[in-house]
């Protein structure tokens, strides 16, 4: 397949890259560690290398270099909408080439081939409670995919270190083909009587999600086709890329590592701030009952605050402007829903927080994160179960996982090992400076 053949042809030069700098300038000191980030979560402190994504302050994210209006605006297009086919973003995320529409639908094509789900998968889910969050049946569904590794059964019978990585792109491109049907099968086992659909062949992949639940709008297929590109990597050290990027160190597969994302994702301190954001919102809606003046917003949101509440969907880690992942959104609501009041709501949130935020010099970023409007814009084409959501952060996010994962295996990376340190040591070690 030509993502192989890109791929391997990239693998010489930066493997002797990689080499080098260990060889040459391995003693190079990258951060110095405080006691402080120790105990609080080693945040900030690098600790892997990857060119798949990096989040710039200024910028916000970048997916091999390019920022997300230049992916939106590079990326081959569906014939059917004025967004990027994820066949394309996979193409990108992996060889790191903007692909021609022939390369995009090339990787579009590959997945409808692969994207059968074997019928134990689903068996497996139906016994669940129906009180189940959809997070642990996604989790649950990868796993019991696994039986099909490629890379598992090749390894029992032996293969060269050297070759491991294809392996795991084979696993990738079978995984990634199945999450549509499998996400729009979980969604419709909660939410629609358990009935079952079948991806439609003449569909793209963000779009048969959309297809499979039952929304038909040319307009949520193409905001699909937009969430799937704004959510599908953020760097290589958040929790759901990091702990995958650890699982896999120890070569479990790849539906074992990302699996394990899954569950690390679906924590309220990562993948949950979406329908937080949503549950305010409606909040606010709900006590205001139409939509409010600006003045009364403000009043509103100046009472919030000085409660000791925060606001979600505000604020940022890396960031210290507006993440264009919101911006891109936004821009797609005001076209596609400018008369929504849920939308009116986000929009004038927008308008008002950021400066109240900075009036009291509370927080480093008062600008608005993607989470502030996703949920919003999902709630507006129906689909309203918040819970869900999550899901389809993970759906979206396993493209830049699995790609994380085949190149650290195509580099050669060994087993994730850091040191930790008793108190005693640590204390000892403070007492000696």
């Amino acid at each position: 397949m030509k993502i192989e053949h890109r791929i391997a042809s990239k693998l010489t030069e930066e493997r002797a890259r990689m080499q080098n700098l260990v060889k040459e300038h391995g003693k190079f000191s990258i951060a110095e560690v405080t006691v402080e980030q120790v105990y609080g979560g080693i945040r900030g402190v690098p600790i892997h290398v990857t060119d798949v994504s990096h989040v710039d302050p200024q910028e916000g994210l970048r997916l091999r270099g390019y920022a997300v209006p230049e992916v939106l605006e590079k990326l081959p297009k569906s014939e059917h909408g004025e967004y990027p086919l994820a066949g394309g973003l996979y193409y990108l995320l992996m060889t790191g080439e903007i692909p021609t529409k022939q390369e995009a639908n090339q990787v579009e094509i590959e997945w409808k081939v692969r994207s059968n789900v074997p019928e134990h998968v689903f068996k497996s889910l139906q016994p669940m409670p129906a009180y189940t969050h959809p997070m642990t049946l996604f989790s649950q569904a990868i796993l019991a995919l696994q039986s099909e590794s490629v890379f598992a059964k090749r390894f029992y019978y032996g293969i060269d270190k050297e070759d491991y990585w294809g392996y795991y792109l084979e696993d990738s491109l079978n995984l990634t083909a199945k999450l549509p049907t499998i996400i729009a099968n979980i969604y419709n086992l909660k939410y629609r009587n358990g009935i079952f659909v079948q991806p439609n062949p003449k569909l793209d992949w963000s779009a048969n999600f959309a297809y499979m639940i039952g929304k038909h709008d040319p307009a949520y297929m193409d905001l699909m086709r937009l969430f799937v590109v704004l959510h599908s990597d953020h760097e290589g050290a958040n929790v759901s890329a990091h702990a995958s990027h650890l699982v896999a160190s120890a070569l479990s597969d790849i539906y074992l590592s990302c699996s394990s994302g899954m569950n690390g994702l679906a924590g309220p301190l990562h993948g949950l701030a979406n329908q937080e954001c949503l549950r305010w919102l409606l909040d606010v809606q709900s006590h205001f009952k139409v939509v409010p003046t600006e003045e009364q917003l403000r009043q509103y949101l100046v009472e919030f605050l000085a409660s000791g509440r925060m606001i979600p969907g505000y604020g940022h880690a890396v960031l210290r402007v507006t993440d264009p992942r919101f911006t891109a959104q936004r821009d797609f609501a005001c076209k596609f829903l400018p008369d929504d009041p849920l939308f009116q709501l986000v929009d004038m949130v927008y308008q008002i927080l950021p400066g109240i935020l900075s009036q009291n010099g509370k927080v480093k970023n008062p600008w608005p994160n993607v989470d502030a409007i996703n949920g919003t814009l999902q709630y507006h084409f129906g689909v309203t179960e918040a819970d869900f959501y999550t899901v389809l952060f993970g759906f979206s996010r396993i493209l830049g996982i699995s790609t994380h994962v085949v190149w650290s295996r195509a580099m050669g990376k060994p087993l994730e090992r850091p040191k930790s340190l008793t108190t005693d040591i640590l204390e000892s070690m403070i007492k000696s400076v």
